[in-house]
């Protein structure tokens, strides 16, 4: 089982306000880059760590563009670095819609955009008002997306797509890839939110929020040896859930997971919810996933 930090939150306070939707990234220096969104200013932000526990202060990367009719807010998105340049996939709000647009940087922290349209926009039936929260993986010359889909408030599926330069997408005829189960309490209600991860046993493993009901959250995760296909769900789920009366209270969302091979020890990142306060905690499990361990 994934056992909580006790220094949580490790990441914000009444002073930064509200933090949400993690990506953390380890660096080539070894520092650790966490991605994530500033409510305060509708910005994506980042900041640095040594330890996964003391992180530097916010930085705003990337400022709503309300002139553009879909980016009044920006929020929820995800880094690589590829061929040198920094590039972000991020979602864009606006009149109730949500959209996944792309930006560029030179040195990781000054983001420009590099489509004035989306690069993502809901088209079908399941992904209703929304596109949202990307995680992009670059493989053999391939960029991988995998995306939530449905409702503007909180969506309701799992989706993919795959391009060849990181803005013109092909959605998958497979889409929705995963959905709620509503034999399982913690996600009767809807999923969303993820992060995937290659695993040299598994294939890939997909970190997610499974939802009890649209203001109860938790931490689930799956494996699909293809990372699109035949999903299986953890044993363990929920790996991550609310505490009662602690800064988590009401709900544990979007995880963000690196696996450290030297400890055989994987972190998860997160956002807490108490009401209307959200900042970011860190979980953590000792030993490495096996194929016992999902259904």
């Amino acid at each position: 089982m994934f056992q909580k930090h006790p220094a949580n939150p490790i990441y914000g306070d009444p002073q930064t306000g509200t933090l949400f939707d993690v990506y953390v990234t380890k660096q080539p220096d070894g520092r650790l880059r966490m991605d994530y969104s500033w409510r305060a200013d509708n910005t994506l932000a980042v900041a640095f760590s040594h330890d996964g526990i003391q992180w530097t202060a916010p930085r705003a990367v990337l400022f709503p563009n309300p002139t553009s009719g879909w980016e009044e807010l920006v929020n929820r998105n995800c880094t690589l670095r590829v061929g040198g340049v920094w590039r972000m996939w991020y979602t864009g709000q606006a009149h109730g819609n949500s959209y996944i647009g792309y930006a560029e940087s030179d040195d990781g922290l000054t983001f420009r955009r590099m489509s004035e349209e989306p690069v993502l926009s809901p088209e079908y039936p399941f992904e209703g008002a929304s596109v949202m929260n990307p995680s992009v993986l670059y493989e053999n010359g391939l960029y991988r997306m995998w995306y939530s889909a449905g409702e503007t408030y909180e969506p309701n599926v799992l989706c993919y797509a795959e391009s060849e330069d990181g803005r013109n997408w092909r959605k998958s005829g497979e889409n929705p890839i995963l959905e709620k189960d509503p034999r399982n309490e913690y996600e009767q209600n809807r999923i969303g939110g993820c992060q995937i991860i290659p695993h040299p046993k598994l294939g890939y493993l997909l970190f997610y929020i499974g939802y009890r009901d649209i203001d109860t959250a938790c931490i689930c995760a799956a494996y699909s040896a293809d990372g699109v296909t035949d999903f299986h769900r953890c044993k363990l789920n929920p790996l991550v859930f609310p505490t009662p009366g602690e800064w988590d209270a009401d709900s544990c969302y979007k995880p963000s997971a690196l696996y450290d091979p030297a400890t055989d020890r994987w972190r998860v990142w997160y956002n807490g919810r108490c009401g209307n306060a959200e900042y970011i905690g860190l979980a953590e499990k000792q030993g490495d996933f096996t194929n016992e361990d999902f259904e």
